[in-house]
């Protein structure tokens, strides 16, 4: 019982060193516009991301580290390059699943400041999105 008492010790004392380490803040809702909130939902949703609420004005998707996408809702689409970015583990790999699933992309380039891989894809609505490969310092 002792034992387990100490290993149990030593485990919330290694989880909490590891989240030291995090960054404190992050980004909270990230906004696109869209027609249609259930198709932009299983748009992202094969994209990676998770379902957190869809109704009529929007859709709500969740990307790791609890950033939210919000696509509002209206009549008329008013595609936009969007002002942020998607990092990827497996740059690759990310490309031949989002192929495979039907998701309209360009070819893999670099960016302009020689840091990423990158390629875009294109939602439902006409947005455009880069999605990059991950340059992650420390735990995530």
């Amino acid at each position: 019982m002792a034992d387990q008492q100490v290993q149990e010790s030593e485990i919330e004392a290694a989880i909490a060193a590891h989240e030291a380490l995090r960054p404190t803040v992050w980004t909270g809702h990230l906004i696109l516009y869209g027609t249609d909130a259930e198709r932009s939902a299983s748009f992202y949703e094969t994209v990676g991301m998770r379902r957190v609420a869809v109704m009529k004005p929007f859709a709500i998707m969740e990307l790791r580290g609890g950033t939210h996408l919000v696509i509002r809702t209206g009549d008329k689409a008013d595609p936009q390059a969007a002002p942020f970015d998607f990092m990827v583990e497996d740059l690759p790999a990310t490309r031949a699943t989002f192929d495979a699933a039907g998701v309209p992309m360009s070819d893999v380039t670099r960016d302009e400041l020689n840091t990423h891989d990158q390629f875009v894809i294109t939602d439902p609505d006409g947005n455009t999105i880069y999605v990059k490969d991950s340059h992650v310092v420390g735990p995530a």
